[in-house]
């Protein structure tokens, strides 16, 4: 009883919670500055959905829908049609990002390896929920900016198998 009415006038807790903050504020800061400082990323890191393309300009995806059917989430709509060689093309490859989980089946099960998630980790929506569907456009467009980041990442990729 008695100790514990020492312990409350002596302020033990409080000297023993300074000491901590005096110890940290003696340690070296680890506070990185987002945008021009970026801390490593693992390669084996999930981002941003990307379309690839083949050298000569075509479309690697062959709307096989197997992205469709392996997402658990649910996050990928695909409708396709005939061309008139008789291969299949995507008209619409949506993927929503707010149920899309990243967990890469997409691209594991693509057997063309036309859709890839990039190291891309810092984008945004504005606006409305609309705006977290990313269209085949702009998954074209993604896949075109950084086909050289992609093509590193794949042969990183290769090492790890």
């Amino acid at each position: 009883m008695i100790k514990k009415i020492v312990k409350k006038f002596a302020l033990s807790e409080l000297r023993s919670g300074m000491k901590i903050t005096a110890k940290e504020l003696l340690n070296k800061k680890i506070t990185v500055q987002f945008p021009e400082e970026r801390t490593p990323i693992s390669p084996r890191f999930r981002g941003l959905h990307a379309l690839r393309r083949y050298p000569n300009g075509e479309e690697r995806c062959i709307a096989c829908k197997l992205c469709e059917a392996v997402c658990p989430a649910n996050a990928i709509t695909i409708e396709s049609e005939m061309r008139e060689d008789g291969s299949r093309r995507t008209t619409q490859y949506d993927i929503d990002l707010f149920k899309c989980i990243f967990c890469g089946f997409c691209e594991e099960s693509c057997p063309v390896d036309a859709i890839v998630e990039t190291q891309i980790f810092d984008y945004a929506f504005v606006g409305s929920r609309a705006g977290s569907i990313i269209d085949k456009a702009h998954l074209l467009a993604v896949g075109d900016e950084n086909e050289a980041l992609i093509n590193k990442t794949k042969l990183a990729d290769s090492k790890y198998k």
